[in-house]
């Protein structure tokens, strides 16, 4: 039994020893494993350490960044409540009887404030920033971070896409490089910086919420969706990437209280790069023009075109003498790719269509009567586009058309206005005021149909008519919202 005592410890030594060591390879099996765990995924390990890195760095992003974001501060004389009256323009008048004025709704100039943001985008004081904040000002402000503060200089504005281009005069300032909004990503973290409500420089985090957004305000539209904070007087500021790149230029906010509610919307930079380059170079934006109005198809109409599914967009119209018409595009085809780029909503149509250069060639892929086709098609320019130097010469000869925008009426004048197929002539683009034009209550989008009793087609007839008249006294037939009207205008 001592014996067996004896056998049975030295088994439970030897069980205890073997035991410890198949333990000890265990936990060396474990350990091995836990490391090789870490090797095998040791790209999510960085990524999380990058990720930590990033938002470790987010201080220093922002730090390098703002000094490139600015506050805009514009100007405008406008008039204010009642019908035109010559009396309005004499400042002596108007101050003994500004009481009157006010009982009976005669019209007052006051003055109109704009508060926004914009990004110093070259060292010698190339501005980005949103049209709407310096169109039609007298004076524009641009107050940099450090409280230096410069007169601006309006390069060119695009009021179908919502950017302008400022210019103030200082050399060797803070910019921001411009990065790629083609690679945002749903759930990207971005920060917004701007002068919310006039308060001074702010930043906001948040995360990209949606690519591709059209909210039917702009011409163009391919907005990022953001639920970082953007408030009144974010406008025209940057939205930036977590490597300090301007990737938008906040434009506009979903609310119904006037303040943040978690959706705001941002140009992307790429769509904002391309307008500014063709406002520096050349101080307004040359467009692509094809000469359609596209429309999108839904599921209930793909039937009717013998599509499989509703992709695409059908052809509602063709202007005549357009790109389109000599390429032999006809009402109700349907176009599913650009130049080689899927279409599946207008929006996408109208903004490849402007990002084409004028005299390029491209081909259209389409479906007429249940058939693919392609169609090759030379880009024209878009008229809407087109310098302003005619209105200068009609300026020069008819003083009555001092400040009178004019341009011939185009099909997307009339997708935009409702103006029927039939209406031709020459749309009114803009009315200044303190103008023949504006006494005579001309409007923005009235229609030109009839010079001194005669019917015109186009810019160039009504030029021909204007010169063959006098130059003191026109009259106007016009339509507007489906009636017309007569109007004199007289210098």
């Amino acid at each position: 039994m001592r014996g067996m005592r004896k056998y049975s410890g030295w088994v439970l030594t030897v069980a205890l020893f073997a035991g410890l060591f198949l333990a000890g390879m265990m936990a060396e099996d474990l350990l091995f494993d836990e490391k090789s765990t870490v090797l095998r995924q040791g790209g999510s390990t960085s990524e999380a350490s990058a990720q930590v890195d990033i938002e470790e760095s987010l201080p220093d992003v922002v730090e390098r960044v703002v000094p490139a974001v600015v506050y805009i501060q514009s100007k405008a004389i406008v008039k204010q409540g009642g019908s035109a009256s010559p009396w309005m323009d004499d400042p002596t008048f108007r101050r003994f009887f500004d009481d009157f004025f006010r009982h009976y709704n005669v019209p007052r100039e006051r003055e109109q404030q704009y508060l926004g943001s914009g990004v110093i985008v070259s060292a010698d004081g190339y501005v980005l920033t949103n049209n709407h904040l310096v169109e039609n000002a007298d004076e524009i402000e641009v107050i940099l971070p450090d409280e230096r503060s410069f007169d601006a200089k309006v390069i060119g504005t695009d009021p179908r896409s919502d950017v302008a281009v400022l210019k103030i005069d200082a050399a060797n300032l803070p910019s921001l490089a411009l990065g790629d909004s083609g690679e945002l990503r749903l759930g990207q973290t971005v920060l917004a910086i701007g002068n919310p409500f006039a308060l001074g420089q702010t930043v906001t985090k948040g995360i990209v919420s949606a690519l591709g957004r059209s909210l039917k305000i702009l011409d163009y539209e391919d907005f990022i969706q953001t639920d970082a904070a953007i408030n009144p007087g974010n406008s025209g500021g940057a939205l930036i990437n977590t490597r300090g790149e301007l990737v938008g230029i906040n434009t506009a906010i979903y609310s119904r209280s006037g303040g943040n509610q978690g959706i705001g919307f941002a140009i992307p930079i790429e769509l904002a790069r391309n307008i500014m380059d063709n406002l520096i170079a050349h101080g307004r934006v040359i467009r692509g023009y094809v000469g359609v109005v596209p429309q999108d198809v839904n599921p209930e109409m793909a039937e009717f075109f013998s599509l499989k599914d509703a992709g695409g967009v059908v052809i509602s119209s063709v202007a005549e003498g357009s790109p389109a018409e000599k390429a032999g595009i006809e009402q109700g085809d349907v176009v599913t790719k650009f130049d080689g780029r899927k279409i599946t909503k207008s929006d996408e149509f109208r903004r490849y269509a402007a990002e084409a250069e004028p005299g390029k060639k491209v081909a259209l892929e389409i479906i007429r009567d249940g058939k693919p086709k392609t169609v090759e098609l030379k880009m024209g320019e878009n008229p809407q586009d087109r310098p302003a130097e005619p209105e200068k010469a009609i300026e020069d000869k008819n003083p009555v058309f001092l400040g009178v925008g004019l341009e011939t009426l185009t099909d997307e004048h009339r997708q935009a206005l409702r103006i029927p197929l039939s209406i031709k002539g020459v749309i009114i683009t803009q009315v200044d005021s303190r103008t023949p034009a504006n006494k005579a209550g001309l409007a923005r989008g009235d229609v030109i149909v009839e010079v001194n009793r005669r019917k015109i087609a186009d810019l160039e007839d009504f030029k021909s008519v204007l010169d063959a008249g006098r130059s003191d006294k026109v009259l106007l037939l016009l339509y507007r919202g489906g009636s017309y009207f007569y109007r004199a205008l007289t210098e």
